[in-house]
């Protein structure tokens, strides 16, 4: 008998509705319900593609022994963290700050006011390496809750009480300027693992925001080092096995500092910002391999992630059946060189083993390897690569499929839409900006209500019931910018107009501050507020870069205004901890540079032409590194953008008029001017 997620729209949620728990969905009935019987809350947070959250469902939501248990002494309470990413914030705080570390599964118990008071992540079912089992726990937050009442009450209050105390206040700092941006790549100069690229130690995460700065800062400082550490990253990142070799696209994270063994599950916000920063550091340096993953990123979203609606789904699982009907991570992409035997024949196995990196005793487990592309691999016979790679694809395809989570998040879409945009129109793929543009249309049709509020979620073209956070304003304006840009369709930048409205009429605080939730959304123990990037920009500096885009384009003060409040913290943050505010750090690039404002006006009749009319310059401008740049391109004495008025032809011929901080440049009509005025790679 199903509980009462069946009628829910989360992959997640409907995944649990067959559990003999009594699992609740997050609303004010649970805790009503949790006050009526006098019994704690059991908040249980993870996400579909969680690897380790399928393995507590089965050891413990699975189990009826356990199940009774919960049912009689808790109202358990399921959350998808990408459904309700503020619940999921407020409590993984808390977590945190108890334990010093955190992650999914989330379990936290609460009372019937929402306060913590017990707190861990996954719980196994037996005692096991010095953790107890999730049976011991639930005994003893019972018997606490019921023996020791007062105790459990002063622990939550204290915990509320240091969660409030925590507000952010960074205000009146200014926005941040040479200085914090040299100490920020200073910061990360220091922190880079020039042996194997990226940062840090193991896990490895891609760091898709950093790149995109050290991108920027480049551009406009000129700055090697910057692009150096960029480009040898990307390069180690897509030889690695995070870097699916066969059908393109990235995995979560890498387990070791080489970037060997991916967590396989595959995320749309990972591969769109990674599709992104490829095809930017194409535009940078117009490197082959750059060119080839983003397009193979971009075909990858296409082919795995789009859904029936025209929007894109949220994740591949990292599990599937390995054959055997075991769920085993990586059982889709990995190999051995039996299989590779079987596939290919002996000579083309040997072969593949040397171009892929695959051995005997594997990199992976059970004498699998992850499919990778060593350094010292050499040069190779590119149609054996190709016939090599169309076999193994082909046949992988027979295997049992990883499961998808369906589910559209408004903010993923969003990135989605900005790099499918973008290299669609670098690489000369018409349809690829046709995808990004279907994703747009989904987003106003079912996403966005009459008063431009955003749904976070929807599924099958139907509405979740979740607000959209500032997340999804500031990566869906994003993406509606970066498509007006290149479709040169005004309207884009009328919706993203309606979301900055929102932004600054619901989560700007004073002082430039910027709250996750909308002032108008459920109250929490308390609103949430993260400037620092996750593995997604924070919706904090995601807001502020698409406040500074739109007042490029309509000279609003309102809007820049608020960019630069909401960059405050980025000169409190940048110098210390750059690695954890990239995106907010690739914001202040574009505002050091201006932004530059491009607008192309063309003669009617020239759209999308190949002569030096729209086409041409258009492209040029869309190629220029300049940081954070903004394209209006139209027929001359439309209104379509902003920046299209008062700019006549010249000399009949069409145009391109860039302008930075007030001060504009004379118009030009020659492709290579307009190159060398952006910063455009030769």
């Amino acid at each position: 008998m199903a509980n009462r997620l069946a009628h829910e729209t989360s992959p997640y949620l409907l995944q649990h509705a067959d559990n003999p728990v009594d699992w609740w969905p997050w609303s004010p009935a649970a805790f009503e319900e949790a006050r009526r019987r006098d019994v704690p809350v059991l908040l249980s947070v993870g996400y579909s593609s969680c690897h380790w959250c399928h393995v507590m469902a089965s050891e413990s939501f699975e189990d009826p022994t356990t199940a009774r248990y919960m049912n009689a002494h808790f109202v358990s309470v399921k959350v998808d963290r990408e459904e309700r990413p503020d619940v999921d914030a407020v409590y993984m705080e808390a977590v945190q700050a108890a334990t010093g570390q955190g992650g999914w599964p989330m379990t936290v118990f609460l009372t019937a006011d929402g306060e913590p008071f017990y707190f861990g992540t996954y719980f196994p079912p037996a005692p096991r390496h010095g953790m107890a089992s999730f049976p011991q726990v639930l005994e003893g937050v019972s018997a606490a809750w019921k023996d020791r009442r007062g105790e459990v009450a002063e622990v939550a209050a204290r915990i509320v009480g240091e969660l409030a105390g925590r507000s952010l206040a960074y205000r009146g700092d200014g926005v941040p300027g040479e200085e914090e941006l040299a100490q920020a790549l200073l910061g990360l100069t220091r922190e880079y693992d020039a042996a194997r690229g990226g940062f840090g130690g193991a896990p490895k995460f891609p760091p898709s925001m950093a790149v995109e700065f050290l991108l920027r800062h480049y551009a406009r400082t000129g700055a090697e080092g910057a692009l150096q550490m960029a480009a040898d990253t990307c390069e180690a990142m897509a030889r690695g096995g995070i870097y699916d070799q066969l059908g393109g696209g990235f995995a979560r994270y890498s387990v070791d500092r080489e970037w060997t063994v991916p967590h396989f599950e595959k995320m749309l916000y990972d591969n769109a910002l990674l599709c992104r920063v490829y095809a930017h550091l194409w535009r940078a340096t117009g490197s082959d391999l750059a060119r080839r993953v983003a397009l193979e990123t971009a075909d990858f979203m296409v082919r795995e992630l789009r859904t029936a609606e025209g929007g894109f789904a949220s994740a591949l699982d990292a599990d599937s059946d390995d054959g055997s009907g075991a769920h085993v991570e990586g059982a889709f992409y990995v190999w051995t060189p039996d299989q590779l035997r079987e596939v290919l024949g002996e000579s083309d196995a040997a072969f593949a083993a040397r171009y892929f990196g695959v051995t005997e005793e594997g990199t992976f487990e059970e004498g699998a390897s992850v499919l990778q592309l060593p350094l010292d691999g050499g040069v190779a016979d590119a149609e054996r690569v190709d016939s090599v790679r169309r076999r193994l694809l082909a046949a992988r395809d027979g295997r049992p499929r990883p499961g998808r989570d369906d589910k559209v998040v408004a903010a993923w879409n969003g990135l989605a839409i900005a790099a499918l945009a973008e290299t669609g129109a670098y690489f000369d793929r018409p349809d690829l900006v046709e995808r990004a543009t279907e994703a747009a249309d989904l987003l106003v049709r079912v996403h966005l209500d009459d008063t431009a509020r955003l749904a976070r979620t929807s599924k099958d073209g139907r509405t979740g019931s979740n607000a959209g956070v500032l997340e999804d304003y500031g990566d869906v304006a994003e993406g509606f910018l970066a498509l007006a840009g290149v479709t040169g369709e005004g309207a884009w930048l009328e919706f993203a107009g309606f979301l900055l409205d929102i932004v600054l009429d619901r989560f700007v605080a004073e002082g430039g501050t910027l709250y996750d939730t909308a002032n108008d959304a459920e109250r929490l123990i308390r609103r949430p507020q993260d400037p620092t990037d996750n593995a997604t920009p924070s919706g904090w500096t995601a807001a502020a870069g698409a406040l500074l885009s739109y007042a490029a384009h309509t000279g609003s003060e309102a809007h820049r205004a608020a960019a630069e409040g909401a960059l405050g913290v980025v000169k409190a943050l940048g110098p210390r901890a750059p690695r954890f505010i990239g995106w907010g750090l690739a914001v202040a690039e574009a505002l050091l540079d201006g932004p530059r404002e491009v607008a192309v006006v063309e003669k009617p009749g020239d759209a999308g032409g190949a002569g030096p009319g729209r086409s041409a310059l258009h492209r040029a401008a869309l190629l220029g590194t300049a940081p954070g740049a903004v394209v209006a391109a139209g027929v001359a004495g439309s209104d379509e953008f902003p920046l299209l008025a008062d700019r006549p032809l010249v000399g009949g011929e069409a145009a391109a008029y860039v302008c930075r901080r007030f001060v504009c440049a004379a118009p030009v009509t020659e492709v290579s001017a307009l190159k060398g005025e952006l910063g455009v790679f030769e």
